[in-house]
């Protein structure tokens, strides 16, 4: 007798969750191309990459991609709440507003979607002029820190992109980025522009900031080595 696929609740499958099945799109039982089948329709990586420093508000995603139509959201953020990647919540009073937060799971795809990152910035189509928001921003300076610089450098930054701000923990071998709370350490340094281009071009492009628009409070020596550690992949060869 064929034996009817059961959901973790113990009743049979519905359409929805047999369409996301593992093997819907390639038949194939390696776990890279399953996972793709969970994350990989469009704007999936971008929407889990927004919500990877804390809850946010179906709004907020969409005004951080305005490409986004409030009807793909919609789907993505079902899609990924059934397959356990999201989870939506009401947040307590006086707030009492639906978020959506990314679950243990979900959270563990930072590390995943920061080697896509290296690997992807190696390639010569890579275009780092194009818009930037502030959490993916973040990320990226998480990503693309050269740990074995930091030695025994440790500071506390303060990073505010437009209306968006940040608290950077430099502690050893790691950098820690989340949204600025009270109660955060004093910051040695304060970074901020009015978008995430002027970051990229210091940091990365290591252009001078006041050329770029980035401007910069604490001790210039100190602003310089924390910028020093951070470094873009070399372009692969053609």
């Amino acid at each position: 007798m064929k034996l009817q696929k059961e959901t973790k609740r113990g009743k049979s499958a519905t359409d929805g969750e047999k369409a996301r099945a593992h093997g819907r799109w390639y038949g194939d039982a390696c776990g890279a191309a399953f996972a793709m089948e969970l994350i990989g329709e469009r704007w999936a990586i971008p929407i889990i990459r927004e919500m990877m420093l804390g809850a946010r508000r179906f709004g907020e995603i969409r005004a951080e991609l305005p490409g986004l139509s409030a009807k793909t959201l919609t789907e993505r953020l079902e899609s990924l709440e059934e397959t356990g990647i999201v989870r939506r919540e009401t947040l307590p009073p006086p707030a009492s507003v639906q978020v959506y937060r990314l679950t243990e799971w979900g959270l563990a795809l930072e590390p995943v979607m920061q080697e896509l990152g290296r690997w992807a910035v190696r390639s010569t189509l890579h275009d780092p002029t194009l818009p930037i928001t502030p959490v993916s921003l973040m990320l990226s300076m998480r990503t693309m820190i050269v740990a074995q610089r930091i030695g025994d450098l440790r500071l506390t930054a303060a990073l505010a992109v437009g209306d968006k701000h940040f608290t950077a923990l430099l502690g050893p071998g790691e950098l820690a980025i989340h949204p600025a709370a009270e109660g955060d350490p004093a910051p040695d340094l304060r970074f901020s522009a009015e978008a995430g281009l002027p970051f990229l071009a210091a940091f990365y492009g290591k252009r001078a900031s006041e050329t770029v628009g980035l401007r910069i409070e604490g001790d210039p020596a100190l602003a310089q080595k924390f910028i020093d550690l951070f470094s873009l992949p070399p372009k692969c060869a053609s």
